[in-house]
């Protein structure tokens, strides 16, 4: 189902690194945006200068009723990629008084209260889901542990936000100095039961799970989130044929085909954006070029076969690729 949507607009801005900028978003007349819990994210939609429809999602970083953002605002961050169109677009043109559209908060890693420990792990921009953990915890009195990871503490946006809610339960881990973090050793330290939450790079999150899993954690006691992929520099613009509407839509470099179909008025089944549930695979009739899995949810004999994707991350590196769809 796709998201209801409506307008914001940017309040504020504000430089959290040379990498990391705030957006305080608003609704135009000025009314409450909508609530929502710890973990949140939003579907950001917005036009290039050339006219391609753009999609990103960004954590929400406030939650648990944060007293310190102005009355019916939102909070998000945006790390810049000069690789990617869209958050370099953001860092170029997102300035205040611009409208956007978005949706209402989705809440797919969301943090569960009945926690006896938390455990929050955040590399780099991964910050932004976890901050709003933390502030949930800290403010309620719950039990838990937080370690940050970047490669510099230059990188670290939030860095006093997160020294001051944490205090003596969380800390910093700076990787170009401290070398990588020993996660079978800090998540062994953890009391029984607990559960943790990891936001980052994919490296990170399957490095906390093997870790985790190593120490005989049930699987279920590792929650992570990721955002589907920044587009890579190569990534080329194709047509998609979709047989059964009878319809051939273009989709352009730095949108995905999903992107492309909800565009054109089409509502395909979707959920997480992010590869992971497995509503989204559709099944492929034909490719004039390689496919490009982006997915975890297919398995490697699925993706080899070629027979399926999920339009939600994977793409074509061609001219021209026919769906039963």
């Amino acid at each position: 189902m796709r998201p209801r949507l409506f307008d914001v607009l940017v309040a504020a801005v504000r430089p959290l690194t040379p990498q990391v900028n705030e957006y305080l978003l608003r609704a135009p007349d000025g009314g409450p945006l909508p609530a929502y819990e710890a973990g949140a994210h939003i579907e950001l939609h917005w036009t290039m200068p050339d006219g391609e429809p753009m999609l990103r999602h960004y954590s929400l970083i406030g939650g648990d009723a944060l007293r310190d953002d102005p009355p019916g605002t939102w909070r998000i961050a945006v790390q810049r990629e000069d690789r990617a169109r869209g958050s370099a677009d953001i860092h170029r043109r997102f300035v205040p008084g611009m409208t956007l559209t978005c949706s209402h908060p989705l809440h797919h890693f969301r943090i569960d209260r009945r926690d006896g420990h938390s455990v929050l792990i955040a590399g780099g921009i991964g910050i932004t889901p976890i901050l709003s953990m933390l502030r949930s915890v800290a403010r309620r009195g719950c039990s838990f542990d937080m370690v940050y990871t970047a490669r510099s503490a230059e990188r670290m946006a939030y860095r006093q936000e997160v020294e001051t809610l944490a205090g003596t339960h969380g800390r910093l881990h700076d990787t170009g100095t401290q070398g990588r973090l020993d996660l079978i050793a800090y998540l062994a330290a953890q009391p029984a039961g607990a559960t943790a939450y990891v936001c980052g790079p994919a490296s990170l999150i399957q490095a906390v799970k093997d870790a985790a899993a190593s120490l005989g954690w049930d699987p279920a006691r590792v929650r992570s989130e990721t955002f589907a992929a920044a587009p890579s520099a190569d990534d080329v613009g194709f047509d998609v044929e979709l047989r059964a509407s009878g319809r051939t839509l273009r989709v352009p470099a730095g949108a995905t085909i999903l992107d492309t179909l909800t565009a054109a008025g089409l509502h395909p089944l979707y959920d997480c954006r992010r590869g992971e549930c497995g509503l989204c695979p559709v099944p492929v009739l034909a490719a004039d070029g390689p496919l490009r899995h982006r997915d975890r949810y297919l398995s490697a004999d699925e993706r080899a076969a070629g027979k399926s994707l999920c339009i939600c991350v994977s793409r074509l590196q061609g001219d021209l690729l026919v769906l039963d769809a």
